[in-house]
């Protein structure tokens, strides 16, 4: 039996780990899909504090693990493929071998959607990122490129605008899911071109190592051109990953958890952190910050009850 699951290992997961096992709880901490979270795809973080000449992505979560693990956390490598909430203790399943908790932190975070590109998963970390506030200090006086046609994708190619020489925003139709008031805005923009009824065939150069440009294909014409870029962002979106929650915690219709007041979710016992139910500011330290929120209310909730 144990006191508390921890499901992630990114800024959130391995923060709440980190409290929960000074607290002496001895927190379990699925790894899951991503293990390190969305940092374990950046190379260079410069806005986390305390490192003023920034620090690899990796590292920086592999150090928070290290931390957790000084103070008696135990890290499972998997994922979670099935969940039992309706009763405690909760049941979790952890590729296939099912554990007992008393209190559960959902910190499995959200995966950005990619355009689905070869070479896109190759450059990752490399020139590609789905994360204009981390990596757009990086293209200070250079040409970015920006996938995506919602809100995200005009305040990315706006955000962007603050760096590049030029933002061109490409979508897949000439109609945008965007509120007026952000396409509005992204219009006014001179430095942003709107390259429309395209789509991205291919991104270079993985030889390189490095974005050097993108395949465009025009969905009207047929016409195929080559883009010189050095910064491509895809703004598609993020998927909350609660799958194996559907049904038992309240999530919104895309996914991710409605949170019930500081990280309560509606299940008594079970808690969010990070990503999964943060839609707007999806940063390191913010995600770091509800990973202790988390693990402080679970100290609570379990001294409340006498365990």
């Amino acid at each position: 039996m144990h006191n508390v699951v921890i499901i992630g290992s990114g800024c959130a997961g391995n923060t709440a780990a980190i409290y929960a096992a000074r607290a002496n709880l001895k927190p379990l901490v699925a790894g899951g899909l991503e293990p390190g979270g969305q940092l374990s795809l950046t190379t260079l973080v410069e806005n986390f504090p305390g490192f003023p000449e920034g620090i690899d992505g990796p590292l920086l979560v592999e150090n928070m693990k290290k931390q957790a693990e000084n103070f008696g956390a135990e890290y499972r490598h998997g994922s979670v493929i099935a969940a039992d909430l309706s009763k405690r203790p909760f049941r979790i399943n952890i590729d296939g071998d099912w554990v007992e908790t008393r209190t559960l932190i959902v910190a499995s975070g959200a995966s950005a959607r990619w355009v689905g590109l070869e070479n896109e998963q190759k450059l990752i970390g490399h020139g590609v990122s789905s994360c204009a506030t981390c990596d757009g200090f990086f293209y200070r006086g250079k040409k970015i490129m920006v996938v995506g046609g919602g809100d995200s994708a005009m305040e990315e190619a706006i955000f962007l605008t603050r760096f590049g020489s030029e933002v061109a925003l490409v979508h897949r139709r000439d109609e945008f899911r965007a509120s007026k008031i952000m396409l509005d805005r992204a219009r006014a923009n001179e430095k942003i071109k709107f390259i429309t009824n395209t789509v991205v065939e291919d991104i270079f150069d993985v030889k390189q190592g490095v974005v050097t440009g993108v395949r465009l294909k025009n969905l009207t014409t047929g016409e195929v051109t080559d883009r010189e870029v050095d910064g491509f962002f895809a703004a598609i979106g993020h998927i909350p990953n609660t799958k194996v929650f559907k049904g038992q915690i309240d999530l919104d219709p895309d996914g991710y958890i409605v949170g019930k007041g500081g990280a309560r979710t509606s299940v008594e016992g079970v808690f969010h952190a990070g990503d999964v139910e943060d839609r707007t500011y999806r940063q390191a330290i913010t995600a770091s910050g509800a990973g202790c929120k988390a693990a402080i209310e679970v100290e609570r909730f379990l001294e409340h009850e006498g365990h």
